[in-house]
């Protein structure tokens, strides 16, 4: 089992005809996602893909045509916000979005709008979801990762693959992986994704990787202290950041005490999270706790 996204994903890729939408829908069609087809408007009754792929004018042909349930998005900031949108207007369950560079102003409609039509959306700027040996809806690396029962929920794409990679090398392989993005605003947070993981009967444990500036992982460890029982890694990444300095992200600057690495990582561990210094010891981190599940003690 996973979360989010699987090998019955109905996938449309919304900018399939532009380059970078194009390239990477062909990834998720080659690793073995359910592509169904494409949305870029005007285009319609085209096919991309090498003919392999339906295009249409908008979201909503396309979901009366295919039955799709998922929306990917490769398009450009100005449009992005509207795409997202019309995707949830469309009434598409999942919308995951790569695009970076979204104007917080929109974004702050487009979570209303969104939240609204009950809709889960992904990102934006982010590297979206991967089930290994499932289906994969983004940029994410497929060959690094490997199918199992640990999941995994990063602000960060570069941090997400570090992680993937040091879990294998311990043997251990995902249930999903989800970049949620590290902008001011996103859609679904950590503490949603924990819930999810939690109440997923194949995942085992749960990496979680976060970072300087705003207050979701301060969020997601006081929801996990009382309504998550599996073991929690936790990484905050961006503790060598200057006070009001944005390091890579735009939602990632410190703007209070709280925000800082030094006072997440405290709460964290407050809270029952195993809290790791380096991502070069979560893979080591998860391995203790499973082990310590497994002999009934107590970490």
């Amino acid at each position: 089992m996973a979360i989010l996204v699987n090998k019955g994903s109905k996938i449309i890729v919304q900018g399939i005809t532009g380059s970078e939408g194009g390239f990477h829908a062909g990834q998720c069609l080659e690793y073995g996602g359910n592509v169904v087809g494409g949305v870029t408007p005007g285009k319609g009754g085209q096919t991309a893909l090498e003919g392999k792929v339906p295009v249409f004018n908008s979201c909503a042909e396309a979901r009366k045509a295919t039955g799709a349930n998922v929306s990917l998005i490769f398009v450009p900031p100005p449009f992005a916000a509207d795409a997202i949108m019309e995707a949830a207007a469309a009434g598409i369950e999942l919308i995951v979005c790569i695009t970076e560079g979204i104007p917080v102003a929109q974004m702050v409609e487009v979570k209303a709008f969104v939240d609204q039509t009950g809709s889960r959306f992904i990102g934006p700027n982010c590297p979206g979801i991967l089930t290994p040996g499932e289906a994969k809806v983004g940029i994410m690396p497929g060959f690094i990762a490997k199918k199992g029962r640990i999941g995994v929920i990063s602000k960060s794409g570069t941090l997400t693959y570090e992680a993937v990679d040091q879990l294998v090398k311990e043997g251990y392989g995902q249930s999903t992986c989800i970049g949620i993005g590290g902008d001011p605003i996103i859609g679904t947070t950590m503490k949603e994704l924990l819930d999810m993981f939690e109440h997923d009967p194949e995942t085992d444990a749960v990496v979680m990787i976060g970072e300087i500036g705003g207050s979701m992982e301060i969020e997601a460890a006081k929801f996990a202290r009382s309504n998550v029982s599996k073991p929690v890694i936790g990484f905050i990444a961006g503790q060598t950041a200057p006070p009001g300095r944005r390091m890579g992200h735009a939602g990632a600057i410190v703007s209070g005490a709280d925000e800082s690495a030094a006072a997440k990582k405290k709460l964290m561990a407050e809270c029952g999270i195993h809290v790791v210094e380096s991502p070069a010891d979560i893979g080591r981190a998860v391995k203790s706790a499973l082990k310590h599940i497994e002999i009934g003690v107590e970490l």
